[in-house]
């Protein structure tokens, strides 16, 4: 198990959360989510943890703040982190902002077991030891311990007001470094459009996007190193070709507006067993009959069709999945595990890496069994997002063969 004294190295835990849900219902959400939470920490006992999230805040930034700063509290005072003496925490509160605005939110806590670690300043070029907790917020623009950038609008132009962005931070653990990067990617707008075509257009707004962010994490900038992605990638599933697999002997009925004519319903129904209705797709409805088969053997049978990633497949790695699709939950507290019929079920939470970062993590596995790769709170209403975990050791001397990169960690 991870957190182990006895064994080598240093313990990393990483974790993706979507959190909206969090602060649209917080008397009834935050109190599970921050124990399941808490409880991975507890297992997996790491001395570098970095929690990104996505949509902090909520969907009505202004009228949460009072919750998100109460959120904020707890993590860094509880009793469950107060072996973490060492905290940084960057949260985009620039809600006034069209231009700027992600609503992201990044914390990293590090154990007072941990002696050296540095973070890097991109305006200065050099690694600074980190003390103290310390938690930045409004302008992330000016901060240069981090790059931080929003989409261009014309990414996603039906969308007049994004959030979607990314938040860069780069780390330095004894003789290792590493970019860790928050991301949020842009959603599927309909049901019935995404269902027109494979891949469908929404997929290829991703794919730009993300191409974007990994051309400007190893530009010629900055020295390169290993990095970490990981956030809300919004993947979802082939929708034609789920649809085609699990309406195979269904007849589909389309269902038209009637002043435009535009295609407003899909009804697929059986053949024969009295026509009975198996999927209603609408824009924003996703009624499939049976929801087990997302949720049997953790919904595996259903990977084949999720190839967003293979595009990347050269570029980001990702450990094997074994939990079942990580969105869309109900978001009411007494069912933990009941998607809602909004959208196809899919594996939008997700932990990449580079190359380079796959044989950081995979070198912790030959060693010592490790490395974890799971969903967090699978029993528990979590919000509509169950967050994503990847625990793993950073074994010694794991940085040398690139020590020349890493020669400015000892900078103060």
């Amino acid at each position: 198990m991870a957190g182990k004294a006895a064994a080598p190295g240093t313990a990393v835990l990483l974790v993706t959360a979507n959190v909206g849900s969090l602060f649209d219902d917080p008397d009834n959400l935050q109190k599970n989510w921050l124990r399941e939470f808490y409880q991975v920490v507890h297992t997996h006992k790491p001395q570098f943890m970095a929690l990104h999230c996505q949509e902090f805040g909520g969907k009505n930034y202004e009228a949460s703040m009072s919750h998100v700063d109460k959120f904020v509290k707890e993590l860094l005072s509880s009793d469950a982190m107060k072996e973490y003496n060492r905290a940084r925490v960057y949260l985009d509160e620039n809600y006034k902002s069209q231009e700027h605005f992600t609503a992201l939110g990044s914390f990293y806590f590090l154990h007072e077991s941990l002696k050296n670690i540095y973070q890097f300043d991109f305006k200065a070029k050099k690694y600074k030891k980190v003390t103290g907790k310390e938690i930045y917020s409004d302008t992330l623009e000016s901060t240069p311990m981090l790059e931080k950038e929003k989409f261009p609008q014309d990414y996603f132009p039906e969308c007049k007001w994004s959030r979607k962005g990314f938040i860069r931070t780069r780390w330095c653990i004894v003789d290792c470094a590493f970019d860790l990067v928050n991301i949020h990617l842009f959603h599927d707008a309909s049901n019935l459009v995404a269902w027109e075509t494979s891949p469908s257009v929404y997929s290829g707004i991703r794919h730009k996007a993300l191409g974007y962010v990994l051309d400007r994490i190893i530009d010629q900038r900055f020295e390169k190193v290993s990095y970490f992605v990981f956030g809300d990638f919004n993947f979802r599933l082939d929708s034609k070709s789920v649809v085609e697999t699990l309406c195979t002997k269904a007849t589909m009925q389309t269902v038209r507006a009637a002043d435009t004519n535009e295609v407003v319903k899909l009804i697929f129904r059986e053949s024969d067993n009295d026509r009975k209705v198996m999927l209603q797709l609408e824009k924003k409805l996703f009624d499939y009959v049976n929801q087990e088969v997302f949720r049997d053997n953790n919904g595996t049978a259903l990977l084949e069709f999720d190839k967003e990633l293979s595009v990347f497949k050269d570029r980001l790695y990702e450990l094997d999945i074994s939990f079942p699709p990580s969105y869309p939950y109900s978001e009411d507290a007494r069912q933990g595990e009941q998607y809602m019929n909004t959208r196809c079920p899919a594996w939008c939470d997700r932990i990449l890496m580079s190359p380079s970062a796959k044989e950081l993590v995979l070198r912790s596995e030959s060693e010592e069994k490790v490395v974890t790769y799971d969903h967090i709170g699978p029993n528990v209403c979590m919000g509509d997002h169950k967050p994503v975990f990847l625990a793993f050791r950073i074994m010694p001397g794991a940085g040398k063969p690139h020590a020349h990169v890493h020669k400015c960690c000892v900078v103060q």
